[in-house]
């Protein structure tokens, strides 16, 4: 007879040894992800603040120096939202704009989600008479600012919804 020799069962790795790389390959991408979200991507951002300051300077055009750049610091992105539909919307457009109260968040970008926000003392909400008027300042804001991940909300005078709208 012959003498087998019986074979030693290895013993069991832990799940980590067994995955370290694609522990450490997961850790990696992490860190990737993380810095490319918080550094930014150069998503036009300069863009953005050069037809600002072009929609700022069209407005202080024949004033002293001085004034202008007074007048720079004081122009609200309402008046700047105003002044480019003034300039380069259609006359129902402008009608809507008249009715714009105050504009935030048209200069922040942050490149994961931008979002802006017009209220206008337009009356009804979603399903009331002004719904065509929010619909024109939600297109004319697209064409004022752009992103490739922009929202805009109108807002009615109560801070119902009115529109919304990509920019």
């Amino acid at each position: 007879m012959s003498e087998q020799n019986p074979q030693q069962p290895e013993p069991k790795k832990s799940w980590f040894a067994r995955h370290k790389i694609l522990t450490a390959l997961g850790g990696v991408f992490a860190l990737v992800l993380f810095f490319s979200i918080t550094s930014g991507d150069g998503d036009g951002t300069a863009d953005k603040t050069s037809d600002t300051v072009a929609a700022q300077d069209k407005q202080t055009d024949g004033k002293p120096p001085a004034e202008k750049a007074e007048l720079k610091k004081e122009l609200s992105q309402a008046d700047q939202f105003k002044a480019f539909i003034g300039e380069n919307g259609t006359d129902a457009e402008k009608a809507a704009a008249e009715h714009v109260i105050k504009v935030q968040g048209a200069d922040e970008s942050n490149g994961i989600l931008d979002a802006a926000e017009v209220y206008t003392d337009f009356t009804g909400g979603m399903m009331g008479p002004h719904q065509g008027e929010g619909k024109l300042l939600a297109s004319a804001f697209a064409d004022w600012k752009d992103s490739k991940n922009g929202l805009v909300t109108i807002y009615d005078e109560a801070g119902e919804i009115l529109s919304n709208g990509q920019y």
